[in-house]
């Protein structure tokens, strides 16, 4: 290639002595208007000099370039158009640029790539295909891990939403609530008024001999989605299935806030002896009805997932002194326990008991508020714990409530320390080994006897 160019070149320079003049004077490299520029980034096709210099290779022919093009020079007139000369300095400058060009093509044979188009397959366009996949060793036992009950709809995955009252009501045959709405934009809060229920179903005993099997004892919690700490709760209707409340509640929230969320209110059927039992709910967004102007409802109730009430929560305070050796415990206060009193709400305290490693050291508790389930306490204990013994140490906190005629009504207990009762009872306790001499306070949530038996066994050393 490089022979066959030098050859042209010289050719062309002994033709045409005027060619060669001009050549000599660097004149014939200047641009003209003929001039072809080629700019990358190249097409995906291959050019067409490219492709007939390929096809010269394979029939083993000599390689032709673009200085091959017969340099036939054309006549113009005198009126502007151009002369020979200028034809032969476009010609030449085309050929220089092909040559750098060619110079510049590697050595391994070009291929042919086709762009990738993303977009709409159509009816002419051949979709890429995926490589075949080598198929994976499933083992014996892969399936055997599905949960088939976790993947079955059951009642409660039903759309709700697409059926009548009267076809809940048929249905599920938990019975009807009626309650009311109102928002007070003066002093920006939501008055909830839970006023009966009719139809409700007979009880789920979990202790045949000591309950009523023919009626219920029915009350309803009232929250605010997503916030469900923040609850609040109606009296119990003893024994019967068409309970009359007629009781009213306020929730302090900005209107904008309040058709954010949605009213829940949950029928629970109260029982002494075992955890209450969630009789059916009823979800209401209230971006969906007129806050101001307000209204009455009659809803069905619909089945809920959570079949048992939560037991409630308590704030507690601890604080080491690596000096003193002391460990003072600060019982704050408790909000929404499990009622154990049908007409009075609860009488509820607070037992601490200092277990180390095994061993039941101390016993201390507050004193009983009566009639109410969200207990203010604001009581202080301190316990002599060495700081050598301190990481065998465990607290066992414990509610109940107070009963006069029998023994104390079981509400519920965690574990903090050594043995804790879950992860956030740990925490709470490696934030206190962490910042001595510094009280450090945090929310739990109560477990039953049987959960923290199985978990801690400091629960099992206590009573």
């Amino acid at each position: 290639g490089f022979l066959s160019r030098l050859s042209d070149l010289l050719l062309c320079r002994w033709t045409c002595r005027h060619c060669c003049q001009k050549c000599y004077e660097s004149s014939c490299c200047q641009s003209s208007e003929d001039e072809v520029e080629i700019l990358g980034p190249f097409p995906a096709q291959t050019p067409p000099w490219l492709m007939a210099s390929r096809s010269s290779d394979k029939d083993g022919d000599s390689v032709h370039t673009a200085s091959e093009v017969p340099l036939t020079p054309r006549t113009n007139s005198p009126d502007g158009r151009r002369s020979s000369s200028d034809t032969s300095k476009s010609t030449y400058s085309l050929m220089r640029r092909i040559s750098s060009l060619e110079s510049r093509r590697p050595s391994s044979p070009l291929i042919d790539i086709k762009p990738i188009e993303f977009g709409v397959l159509s009816a002419k366009k051949e979709p890429i295909q995926p490589s075949v996949l080598r198929r994976t060793c499933t083992p014996d036992d892969y399936f055997r891990k599905f949960e088939p009950h976790l993947y079955s709809l059951d009642s409660s995955s039903d759309d709700v939403d697409s059926l009548t009252d009267e076809e809940i009501l048929s249905k599920y045959q938990l019975g009807m609530l009626h309650f009311s709405t109102q928002y007070d934009l003066l002093h920006n809060h939501l008055t909830v008024r839970v006023i009966e229920a009719r139809d409700l179903p007979p009880p789920i005993s979990h202790d045949g001999s000591r309950q009523d099997m023919a009626h219920s004892n029915p009350y309803v919690k009232i929250c605010l989605l997503p916030d469900q700490k923040n609850s609040k709760q109606t009296g119990v209707k003893r024994k019967t299935q068409k309970p009359v409340f007629e009781e009213r509640y306020t929730f302090e929230i900005p209107f904008l806030e309040a058709q954010r969320r949605t009213l829940l209110l949950t029928v629970v059927d109260f029982d002494k002896f075992s955890r209450h039992c969630v009789i059916g709910k009823v979800s209401v967004p209230l971006c969906e009805v007129d806050l101001v102007k307000g209204g009455h409802w009659w809803k069905a109730l619909i089945p809920s997932s959570q079949n048992e009430v939560e037991l409630g929560e308590l704030l507690l305070s601890l604080n080491y002194l690596p000096s003193a050796g002391r460990l003072n415990v600060d019982v704050i206060r408790a909000k929404q326990l499990l009622q154990t009193d049908v007409s009075q709400g609860s009488d509820p305290f607070v037992k601490i008991q200092l277990v180390h490693g095994l061993k039941l050291v101390k016993t201390k508790k507050t004193s009983f508020l009566r009639g109410t389930i969200d207990p203010f306490y604001n009581e202080s204990f301190s316990f002599k714990v060495p700081q050598e013994e301190l990481e065998n140490a465990s607290l066992v906190f414990t509610v109940f409530g107070h009963n006069m005629k029998s023994s104390n009504d079981f509400i519920g207990r965690i574990v903090i320390g050594q043995y804790s009762s879950g992860p956030s009872e740990s925490n709470h306790w490696r934030r206190m080994l962490n910042t001595h001499r510094t009280a450090v306070e945090q929310w739990h949530s109560l477990r039953s006897r049987a959960e923290c038996d199985r978990v801690s066994p400091a629960s099992l050393e206590v009573t």
